[in-house]
């Protein structure tokens, strides 16, 4: 994803963690991301090691600090079950990763396209 980000037209600065853990860390500022950006977007994987998406995504639903920040879920999960409960935990958008590179690619333009250049996003 960094590089399809990183090969887009618009520049986007993005920061990924590998597991959900980290990702609470990064987003509270604790320990070696401590500097760490607030983000305008997460993008969120529901099958994190540690702590998974669900998880991380009621979380931060529940935090006034990071309420407003819209989460897209990014996953491989097709099941209705999930796709139900992403939304009732207060995700913004929940997306399918696509099997092959070209759609994927496409998928991850057009969500930054959205989120990063036509919503209107709080301050």
């Amino acid at each position: 994803m960094n590089e399809i980000l990183g090969s887009c037209k618009r520049r986007y600065h993005v920061s990924s963690v590998s597991d959900g853990e980290e990702a609470i860390s990064f987003l509270h500022r604790r320990g070696r991301h401590s500097q760490a950006p607030t983000p305008d977007l997460v993008i969120l994987d529901l099958n994190l090691p540690r702590k998974d998406g669900r998880t991380v995504l009621k979380e931060l639903k529940s935090d006034s600090l990071f309420c407003k920040i819209p989460i897209v879920v990014f996953t491989t999960s097709q099941a209705s079950s999930d796709i139900a409960s992403s939304y009732a935990l207060g995700a913004n958008c929940y997306l399918r990763k696509p099997g092959n590179l070209e759609e994927y690619r496409a998928v991850v333009q057009s969500m930054a396209d959205f989120w990063l250049g036509f919503a209107a996003l709080p301050q």
